[in-house]
C-alpha cells in the first residue's frame, strides 16, 4: 500500500493517465502533420480566398480549372505559357500545361486521415476504461473508487467528444448530397 492506495490501483491509475495522454498527443500530432503535409505543396504559394485564386512566388495567377465533388477537391492551374518561359519552371513543375495546385474542400475534421487517428485514439480511451473498470470491480476501498472513478469520468468526457466527432463525420459523409455548398463547377 503507498498512501493509502494499493500499488496496483496506482499503476493502473497511471497507465489509464499515459493512455489518455497518448490519445491526446496522437490527436494532436495527426492534425500538426496533416497541416504541414497540405502546405508542403505549396510552399511560396499564396491563396486569395476572396477571388478564389493562388498566386504563384513569381505573381503568376492561378485561375480555378476543375472540381472533383466526389473527391471534394478542386484544382487551380496557371496558364500554360506562362509557366513554360518561367525561370522557376523546373523547381516548380514539370508540366507543360501549367503548374497544378489542389485544394482540398474538406478541413481536418472532416477528412478520412482524421477518422482514422481518432478511431485509433477511442481504442486507447477504451483500453484506460477497462483497466480502471477491472480496478473498481477488483478493489473497494473509497479513496481507490474515486481515483479509478475520477479518471473514468475524464475518459468518458474525452471519449465522448471524440466518439461525437467520429460519428457526424460518417454520418456527414455518407448522408449530404450537398456537402460541397459553395463550390460550383467551372
Amino acid at each position: 500500500m503507498v498512501h493509502g492506495f494499493h500499488a496496483e490501483v496506482l499503476m493502473a491509475a497511471g497507465y489509464a493517465v499515459f493512455l489518455l495522454t497518448a490519445a491526446a498527443l496522437l490527436e494532436w500530432m495527426a492534425k500538426h502533420s496533416h497541416r504541414r503535409s497540405e502546405q508542403m505543396s505549396v510552399t511560396g504559394f499564396r491563396f486569395h480566398r476572396e477571388f478564389d485564386r493562388w498566386e504563384c512566388p513569381t505573381g503568376q495567377l492561378l485561375r480555378r480549372h476543375s472540381v472533383d465533388h466526389q473527391r471534394r477537391i478542386v484544382r487551380y492551374r496557371a496558364p500554360a505559357h506562362a509557366c513554360n518561359c518561367c525561370h522557376k519552371k523546373p523547381d516548380c513543375t514539370d508540366s507543360d500545361e501549367g503548374r497544378e495546385i489542389e485544394r482540398r474542400v474538406d478541413s481536418w475534421v472532416q477528412s478520412e486521415i482524421r477518422r482514422f487517428h481518432r478511431g485509433i485514439s477511442l481504442a486507447l480511451l477504451l483500453l484506460a476504461a477497462l483497466i480502471l473498470a477491472a480496478q473498481i470491480a477488483w478493489y473497494k476501498a473509497p479513496r481507490e473508487l474515486a481515483l479509478a472513478g475520477g479518471l473514468l469520468v475524464a475518459i468518458g468526457v474525452a471519449g465522448t467528444r471524440l466518439l461525437a466527432g467520429f460519428r457526424a463525420n460518417q454520418r456527414g459523409l455518407r448522408n449530404n448530397p450537398n456537402r460541397m455548398k459553395g463550390v460550383s463547377s467551372i
